[in-house]
């Protein structure tokens, strides 16, 4: 049984696949838990992929599905995959709960959106810059655990990199104002932020201070990521500081998502737009 570290997008597509056969072959989450000797609840976890996928539990259900072998067969061989743990999982000691569910789906995305109300967004920013939040908002944690947070970070960029994903951000050029660390720090973001823009997978859009409302004006950070298996479908990540964080599946309210970020980014000036100058305001 995997290590629970958030489940990957292979345990994710077969525990979406189970429930639509379950759904397909008009068996009630009870009749399916009966065949397991179970509660029902257990089938919930199972189909939610918030739990490792038993070999003997999957037998069973696809078995009381009526899947056939060209369907059941390759279920089967997929769960040694599916409950192998996620990359991430040697960091799990810095990370928060809902960061290991985010990563597992943005590990295998091929595109991600992202908007910012008030920062540069977190994949684009530097180590320094990256540290210098993590000790305002972790003042408890020492500076080795801050670099490893750093070092998570870094690794989760570098793989988006490696496996050319698209990366999408949108934030208001007051980002570019809040000072983090001190002038080397923004100095060097700036330079980086410069250089992302160079790339070809790599789109940034900077609001300017004088632009006039639009659609992500007043919202809090979201993050719209998607991934190539049908099973899955878009999904949207929406964050309140301090708050909570919600993964976030349901297809209605990720569309909504995305056509309030879309009208935004219209409105924004084209990503060839060079970065404003703080100095010049």
């Amino acid at each position: 049984m995997r290590p629970r570290s958030g489940p990957t997008v292979q345990h994710r597509v077969l525990a979406a696949r189970l429930r639509i056969l379950r759904e397909q072959a008009g068996v009630s989450l009870r009749a399916a838990a009966d065949a397991l000797g179970a509660h029902p609840a257990t089938v919930r976890r199972i189909e939610r992929a918030e739990t490792g996928l038993d070999a003997r539990q999957v037998t069973e259900l696809l078995r009381c599905y009526g899947a056939p072998p060209r369907i059941a067969e390759p279920i089967l061989a997929g769960l040694g995959a599916a409950n192998l743990p996620g990359w991430w999982h040697r960091w799990r000691d810095t990370m928060e709960g809902w960061q290991q569910d985010v990563i597992g789906v943005e590990s295998s995305a091929s595109l991600v959106r992202t908007w910012h109300p008030a920062l540069v967004p977190e994949l684009l920013r530097t180590p320094d810059y990256a540290a210098g939040l993590d000790r305002m908002r972790y003042p408890d944690d020492g500076p080795d655990r801050i670099e490893r947070r750093v070092e998570l970070l870094r690794e989760r960029q570098r793989r988006l990199c490696e496996r050319g994903t698209a990366l999408w951000a949108l934030f208001p050029a007051v980002a570019l104002l809040t000072r983090v660390g001190g002038p080397e720090t923004m100095a060097g973001q700036r330079r980086a932020l410069a250089a992302a823009m160079e790339q070809q997978h790599v789109t940034v859009q900077v609001v300017p201070l004088d632009h006039p409302p639009h659609a992500m004006t007043g919202m809090p950070p979201l993050h719209l990521l998607r991934v190539p298996a049908p099973e899955i479908g878009d999904q949207a990540v929406l964050e309140t500081p301090g708050v909570r964080v919600d993964l976030v599946h349901e297809p209605e309210a990720v569309m909504a998502h995305r056509i309030r970020l879309d009208a935004a980014c219209a409105a924004a000036p084209p990503p060839e737009t060079p970065l404003p100058d703080p100095a010049a305001g």
